[in-house]
This record gives structure tokens, sequence and C-alpha cells, in this order.
């Protein structure tokens, strides 16, 4: 009886050692590990049908069998490759978008500005969200207070007079 005890919590110990979480919500770096999307494979070589038709060779520059993701999923959504040849630019018509979203200026360097600020308040925040005998999803523990609570809301807004045509799904 002893034996089959300890048998049955080594196994329940066992099985929750294997139910470490990994992917998105764990918030902790795991290192400077490879990043398998760098590596593209090149385009099959090809032989040209004429040497002296090609171009001189520039250092630094871009190769016939080098991939061009953008401009590979442009030509498959039926767009046209040369229109896609400057990765930078923006069609005619989304010009508007970009200069009514950038009306009162813009930041070049919006996203590692937003990074550096979400890195200090989870540092902030997360000081002693380590210590727990049982893991549990930091993220959610980190960000509770940022979160809209849509049906509290609903109510806020209904016992201010406002009319509010349907309640959201219920939390």
């Amino acid at each position: 009886m002893r034996m089959m005890r300890l048998l049955m919590i080594g196994s329940v110990l066992a099985l929750a050692a294997c139910s470490g979480e990994k992917g998105v919500r764990v918030l902790s770096k795991t290192g400077d590990g490879p990043d398998e999307f760098v590596v593209v494979p090149g385009k099959p070589l090809v032989q040209p049908e004429n040497y002296a038709a090609l171009p001189p060779p520039t250092p630094g520059g871009r190769n016939l069998s080098d991939q061009d993701p953008l401009a590979d999923a442009v030509v498959a959504l039926g767009g046209s490759a040369a229109a896609r040849s400057n990765t930078s630019s923006v069609g005619r018509a989304d010009t508007a978008l970009i200069n009514y979203t950038s009306r009162n200026g813009r930041q070049a360097d919006i996203r590692r500005t937003v990074a550096a600020e979400d890195e200090a308040f989870r540092v902030k925040r997360g000081r002693f969200s380590n210590i727990r005998i049982v893991r549990q999803d930091r993220y959610n523990e980190l960000y509770r207070r940022e979160t809209l609570r849509s049906y509290d809301e609903w109510w806020r807004w209904r016992r201010a007079g406002v009319r509010t045509p349907a309640a959201p799904p219920g939390e």
C-alpha cells in the first residue's frame, strides 16, 4: 500500500514537471538563440540566355537568385512585381490614409519607444511576480489593471444616460 502511494505521488510529480507552458505569454527572455525566420532559401539558379547582357556585379547589391518575399506576395495575390520594386513606396489608395493619420506629426522610432516603455512597465509591475509556488500566466497578471472590462463599461455608460443598443457578451 505504501509503495503504491509513493508510486502515485511520483507519477503526479513527474506529470506536473512536464506541464511547462512556453509561448507568447511567457515574458521572460530565454536567451539570444538563432532566429529561424531570418534564413530564407534562395531561388533556384537559372542559366541566362545571354551572358553578355548581364549587368555588371555590384558589391552588396541584389542577386537574381535572392528572394524578395514582398514582391513574391504581391505577385501571388495578382499584382505586378514591377509595381512593387520599391518596398518603401506607398500605393495611391493608402496615401490619403497615411497623410490623415500623421496630420499631427509622427514619431519615426515609435516601435522602439513603445517596446522600451512596455519593458519598463513589465519590470515595474512584475518585480515580485516571479515568487510563485505554482506557475501562472504572468501576462494576465501584469496587464490585469490595463484591461477594459466591457460589461462594467457598458453599465457605466447606461447609468450616465447614454443609449447603448446591446450588451457585450457576458464575462
